[in-house]
């Protein structure tokens, strides 16, 4: 099972049953640590009082609950976690994997397994060495630990020789796709001397990445200064860093404009404030897509005809319209438009049709009115008014259900109806199996696959990055995989950044969000 659960507000991302997400707490416990730290500036300006060094400083609504990156798992905080940790690979901006703490890797003929090689020297920030020790001990930590939220994500690899520099993974199965998943989503790194204990580790962060952790209140702040041991350190210009949990979304922008803050996401219904207000406003291009999940081993989605009325039932654009403000994107797969694994063959499938709908419940057996569901979610979500709207002018009565332990019924697919989001992975092949496969863990129709999917998805991990057939086959799998009556696609949020203008352009890495090059000005 590839990925875990974290909603956001609204929006939602991989993580766990265990953990069914923040939804705006931080779950300190009574045995975590707070160590206390400076109260941060309300002064305006970009600049730190400590000699004007750069100081970035960012408040996140996706604070981390959890700062070992194998609790933490593959959602939205992976990008705050990437200040202090590194990966094997990293994700460029056409979205391929390029060297980080590995400098190269190579396959067997066979491609069932994979040889990275490390750069030489590095270390981490507790002195320990980057070896291949350190790479097996992630990984290994990664599959058994017992609070990983990563363990799905690793099913391919089955063990871990460890010579020096060179960590050699033997998997499976030929899967092309490792250099992919193993970047800042699934295999950030820690310090194995640290790792030992997990729950030091958990709030005493300690990486290989461009920065180091000096001072942490769990769940609420941060502070980071340059680590000049970091292998691209000479590309990294931001001397320090203060992170902060998010207040109410509606102080970010005021925050942002007397400089308590000057890098923020914000919600879509701000934009037009911050711009206002003087600020860049940018969308940072993701993966994100939602859908509305169907249990098809209950009625009445055992009826094909009632699924493909629900399909022709929704108004993809009105998400967009009235939750992002435009920002977003209407789609029919788990993919935004010009994504290689973006299918063209299947854009205009089951477009906008209630009359279709309700000759589809018709020709079912059922009169308006006649099915009655229970839409449950975990938290109040606007998207939920918006599809109990659209099914009612069809004649399906939906009824809201609240449920703050969502997360366990949805993960053992007892659900009948719900909704899900996710902000997708680097591996395309990844998400595909995580929404379609049989023991995915958004599909909550398990066992049900659609037919030819697995047999798509093994040509996908077959065949290799680089060859001319890959988008070729990869779309494909996307085909097969929509065949699917579990999941309808609704629309793709936006990751939607406001920051001061004195903080130079981010690379446009799909998802993430890489500090290499970026500048502050008026600082030294």
């Amino acid at each position: 099972m590839p990925g875990r659960l974290t909603p956001r507000r609204p929006r939602h991302n991989l993580r766990s049953a265990r953990h069914p997400g923040r939804l705006r707490t931080a779950a300190l416990g009574t045995a975590l640590l707070t160590v206390l730290v400076p109260t941060l500036s309300a002064c305006g300006g970009d600049a730190s009082s400590a000699g004007g060094s750069a100081t970035l400083k960012w408040t996140s609504s996706y604070f981390p609950t959890h700062w070992d990156p194998v609790v933490s798992g593959s959602g939205a905080q992976f990008r705050e976690l990437s200040l202090v940790y590194a990966s094997l690979t990293r994700t460029d901006a056409n979205g391929k994997a390029v060297p980080d703490l590995a400098k190269s890797w190579e396959y067997n003929a066979k491609g069932d397994r994979i040889t990275f090689h490390l750069r030489p020297n590095l270390k981490f920030s507790d002195g320990e060495p980057v070896d291949a020790a350190a790479v097996k001990v992630a990984i290994e930590r990664a599959q058994k630990q017992k609070n990983s939220a990563l363990f799905g994500d690793l099913t391919s690899i089955k063990s871990v020789d460890a010579n020096g520099l060179d960590a050699v993974l033997h998997l499976s199965q030929a899967d092309f796709q490792i250099p992919q998943l193993l970047g800042e989503r699934v295999l950030q790194i820690a310090s194995p001397k640290a790792a030992k204990s997990p729950a030091k580790l958990d709030q005493s962060p300690v990486g290989a990445g461009p920065f180091t952790v000096t001072q942490l209140v769990p769940g609420t702040k941060v502070l980071l200064k340059k680590n000049p041991d970091y292998w691209d350190a000479k590309d990294i210009h931001i001397d320090n860093v203060e992170l902060t949990s998010a207040p109410d979304a509606s102080t970010v922008v005021s925050g942002l404009q007397t400089g308590v803050y000057n890098f923020a996401d914000i919600k879509p219904s701000q934009a037009e404030a911050a711009k206002k207000a003087g600020l860049d406003v940018f969308v940072q291009p993701g993966f994100n897509a939602n859908n509305l999940s169907l249990n098809v081993n209950k009625a009445p989605f055992n009826n094909d005809k009632v699924v493909n009325a629900v399909r022709y039932a929704i108004n993809r654009q009105e998400f967009v319209d009235k939750l992002t403000f435009g920002y977003g994107s209407a789609t029919n797969q788990p993919f935004p438009k010009g994504y290689v694994a973006y299918d063209p063959q299947s854009a205009n499938d089951y477009a906008y049709d209630p009359a279709k709908s309700k000759q589809l419940l018709s020709e079912a057996g059922y009169q308006a009115g006649q099915i009655k569901l229970n839409l449950v979610i975990p938290a109040e979500d606007p998207q939920a008014e918006i599809v109990q709207a659209q099914l009612a002018k069809v004649g399906i009565t939906v009824t809201i259900k609240i449920d703050k332990n969502w997360a366990t019924p949805f993960f053992a697919k007892d659900l009948t109806f719900s909704l899900y989001g996710t902000t997708g992975r680097d591996s395309a092949a990844q998400t595909l199996t995580a929404h379609f496969g049989p023991n995915g863990p958004l599909n909550l129709s398990t066992p049900y696959e659609p037919a030819g999917f697995e047999a798509a998805i093994a040509k996908v991990r077959q065949t290799p990055l680089d060859s001319p057939d890959y988008a070729k086959v990869l779309q494909a799998a996307t085909r097969a995989g929509l065949q699917s009556k579990a999941l309808v696609f609704t629309y793709s949020p936006p990751n939607l950044i406001a920051k001061s203008k004195s903080i130079s352009a981010l690379p446009k890495n799909p998802a993430h969000i890489d500090w290499s090059g970026v500048t502050i000005s008026g600082s030294n």
